[in-house]
C-alpha cells in the first residue's frame, strides 16, 4: 500500500448519483475526467481486465475468435447503412484535415460486415463468429452513475454471421449460453427479458438486466415466466364491445376542466351517468408530439389513451425510433386551428390531418368522455368505429403493476436493472447495406445473415460494485477483486510488521494476489480503508500476535476469526479454495 498508486476519499463526490459511483470514486478505482469520461486507476483497471478475462474466455469456449479495430473511423459505412443520419446528436462526428467525415464507433456492425466481405467468398467460410472488447464512443445527453452510463466506455461486441436462418439460430442460441456463463460467473443477481432492437434493427432480441433498484431499465415479469422490457411489451388489443345500445354522442358544456380530474368531477356534477360515477378511466386523453426524422423532417403525431395512464416517453421513443420526440408547443397549435388546447377530440385531429394512434383499450364499441374540440366542451358516450375512426394501435402507455402479460401468463410486476448484455438477431439489414454476399451449395450468390451480440465490459465493473457493496466501501467477489486477499499490519514494532510482510511472501509464493498495508497509518484508518477497498479476505496482524495469534476476517460476511499465526497461510488457502 505504501508504494500503490490510491488515495482513498472521506467524502462522497459531488455528483455521485448511485452507491457503485460513490464506491469506485472513494476507493480510488476510478477518477472523473469530464461528464461520463473516467480514467482507470491501477485497482479499477484490474477489475475491468478481470471481467474482460471472463469474457474472453467465455466466447473463445464457443469458438468465437477476438479481433480488433480501430476507434476512429471512416463515415462512408456508416452513411451506406443509414447510421450516419440515424444515430443523431449520439454520434460523435469529425472531419479530418483533408475534409473526410469521420466518426468515433458506437458500434461496430459495419466494420465486422467489411471484414467478413474481405475475406469469406463462399459458404465454406461460414459459420463464423468474431469478437473485439473496444473503447466506444456516444455522446449522451445525460451522462449519469458514474460508469454506469458514460460517453466513453470498454464493450465487447461480436457478430455471427450464417448462411441461413438456422444457421443464425443456432449462432445465436450459442452466443445466449456463452452470456448465461459470462453473467452467472460475474456475481449477481440478473434476468433475460425480451427487449427492442431500436436502432440496431433486426428481429429478435434480448437483454440481460443486472437487477438493481437503481437501474435505468424498467423490465416487467409475471408468475407464468414472461420477462420483458417495458419497451418490447404490446398490450394485447382489448375485446371489441357491442355498441347498439349506447346513447348517441353528445357535447356537454365543461367549464374550467383542463385537467382529468377536474373533467370528472365537472361530468359528475354536470351530467351523470345512470349507472355510476364516472371515472378517469373513462376519459379519453389526447397527448401531442412532433416526431423529428433523421433528415430533419418533423410531424405532429396524436396518441389517445384512458385518462388513467399517462404516455411513457421511453416506450414512445423506442417505438418511433430512429425519430426523435418533440414537445407540442404554443407555435405548433397555431399552425392547426381546429386543435382546441386542452379539449382536444377525434374530430379535430382528423379535420387536422394529424395521424391519430389508439391505446390497445381503445377498440371499436367503447364509450369515452374526451374532448369536443371546442374550449371549455367535452363530449361523452364518443364510441370508437361509430362515431370517430380508428386508424391504428400504439401501445406506449405506462405500464403499472397488475397489467395482464401479454402471453396471458398472469399479471405483470415492475422492477428495474442495468443493461449488461444485449443479442440480436440481425439477419441480412447489414450484409445487404454492404454487399456482404458468398456462394452457396449450388454455387449462387447468398446474403450472409448476421447476428450481433454486445456487452457491457466497464459497465459490469460498476454493476457488479452496484450488487456487492454495502454502507462501509466495495466488496468484490474473489474472481474480480484486484487482490484476493490484504494483509493489514495494525500496530508497532518490527514484530508486527515482519510477521505481516512473511505472511504475504508465503500467500504470494501460493500463487495468491496480495495487497499488504505496510502504511505508517493508524489502525482505524486501515480497517476503514480495507473496507472501503473491498477485497473479499483480510489477515490482521497486530495485538492478537502477543498471543501468538492473527485475525482472519471475511469482508462479505463481516465475520472475524483468530488463528495461530503459524496456521493463518494454510487457512486462508482453505478459505479461497487453494
Amino acid at each position: 500500500m505504501s508504494h500503490l498508486f490510491v488515495r482513498t476519499l472521506r467524502e462522497d463526490p459531488a455528483d455521485a448519483e448511485v452507491p457503485s459511483h460513490r464506491w469506485l470514486v472513494r476507493a480510488g478505482y476510478v477518477r472523473r475526467v469530464a461528464p461520463g469520461i473516467y480514467s482507470w486507476l491501477p485497482l479499477g483497471l484490474a477489475v475491468l481486465q478481470k471481467v474482460e478475462q471472463i469474457v474472453r474466455e467465455e466466447m473463445n469456449a464457443i469458438g468465437a475468435q477476438e479481433v480488433l479495430f480501430p476507434a476512429l473511423l471512416p463515415a462512408d459505412p456508416y452513411k451506406e447503412t443509414n447510421r450516419w443520419i440515424e444515430y443523431g446528436d449520439n454520434l460523435f462526428r469529425l472531419v479530418d484535415r483533408k475534409g473526410a467525415d469521420m466518426l468515433l464507433g458506437p458500434t461496430h456492425e459495419e466494420m465486422f460486415t467489411l471484414m467478413a466481405k474481405d475475406q469469406c467468398t463462399s459458404y465454406k467460410d461460414l459459420p463464423l463468429a468474431l469478437y473485439q472488447i473496444q473503447t466506444k464512443y456516444r455522446d449522451e445527453a445525460r451522462p449519469r452513475a458514474g460508469i454506469l452510463r458514460g460517453r466513453e466506455f470498454v464493450m465487447k461486441d461480436s457478430y455471427s454471421f450464417d448462411i441461413d436462418k438456422s444457421g443464425l439460430d443456432a449462432s445465436y442460441q450459442l452466443h445466449r449460453g456463452a452470456y448465461i456463463n459470462i453473467f452467472d460467473r460475474l456475481g449477481f443477481d440478473y434476468v433475460i427479458v425480451q427487449a427492442n432492437s431500436g436502432a440496431m434493427g433486426g428481429s429478435a432480441s434480448e437483454e440481460f438486466l443486472a437487477i438493481s433498484p437503481n437501474g435505468e431499465d424498467t423490465f416487467v415479469r409475471s408468475p407464468g415466466g414472461y420477462a420483458a422490457n417495458v419497451e418490447a411489451v404490446v398490450r394485447p388489443l382489448a375485446a371489441e364491445q357491442d355498441a347498439s345500445g349506447l346513447p348517441a354522442a353528445e357535447a356537454h358544456p365543461t367549464p374550467e376542466s383542463p385537467t382529468i380530474d377536474t373533467l370528472v368531477a365537472q361530468a359528475n356534477a354536470l351530467f351523470p351517468r345512470d349507472d355510476r360515477p364516472w371515472a378517469a378511466h373513462d376519459t379519453l386523453k389526447n397527448v401531442l408530439f412532433n416526431l423529428r426524422q433523421p433528415d430533419g423532417e418533423a410531424e405532429p403525431l396524436a396518441i389517445g389513451l384512458p385518462g388513467d395512464r399517462d404516455v411513457d416517453d421511453a416506450r414512445l421513443e423506442a417505438a418511433i425510433s430512429p425519430a426523435e420526440l418533440e414537445a407540442f408547443s404554443d407555435e405548433d397549435f397555431e399552425k392547426y386551428p381546429q386543435l382546441a388546447k386542452g379539449y382536444i377530440g377525434p374530430a379535430g385531429l382528423k379535420a387536422a390531418g394529424i395521424r391519430y394512434l389508439l391505446d390497445p383499450e381503445v377498440v371499436g364499441g367503447t364509450a369515452w368522455l374526451t374532448g369536443a374540440d371546442k374550449p371549455g366542451h367535452h363530449v361523452a358516450n364518443l364510441v370508437a368505429g361509430r362515431d370517430f375512426e380508428i386508424d391504428g394501435h400504439l401501445d406506449v402507455a405506462v405500464l403499472r403493476e397488475g397489467d395482464q402479460a401479454p402471453d396471458g401468463s398472469g399479471p405483470l410486476s415492475l422492477a428495474r436493472g442495468i443493461e449488461m448484455g444485449h443479442i440480436f438477431q440481425l439477419g441480412t439489414k447489414y450484409a445487404e447495406a454492404l454487399g456482404l454476399k458468398v456462394l452457396d451449395q449450388n454455387g449462387k450468390l447468398q446474403t450472409v445473415t448476421m447476428g450481433s451480440y454486445g456487452i457491457g465490459v466497464s459497465r459490469a465493473v460498476g454493476a457488479v460494485a452496484e450488487a456487492t457493496c454495502d454502507d462501509k466501501g466495495l466488496c468484490w467477489p474473489r474472481e474480480l477483486a484486484p487482490f484476493e486477499v490484504m494483509v493489514l499490519a495494525t500496530g508497532k514494532g518490527d514484530e508486527i510488521f515482519g510477521t505481516a510482510e512473511k505472511i504475504a511472501a508465503e500467500l504470494d509464493a501460493a500463487g495468491v494476489s496480495v495487497l499488504l498495508d505496510d502504511r505508517k497509518a493508524s489502525p482505524g484508518v486501515k480497517f476503514k480503508d480495507s473496507e472501503v477497498l473491498g477485497m473479499p479476505t483480510s489477515v490482521v496482524v497486530g495485538r492478537a500476535l502477543a498471543d501468538g495469534n492473527v485475525e482472519i476476517r471475511d469482508r462479505k460476511s463481516g465475520s472475524a476469526r483468530v488463528v495461530p499465526v503459524g496456521d493463518a497461510v494454510a487457512e486462508v488457502l482453505t478459505e479461497i479454495g487453494r
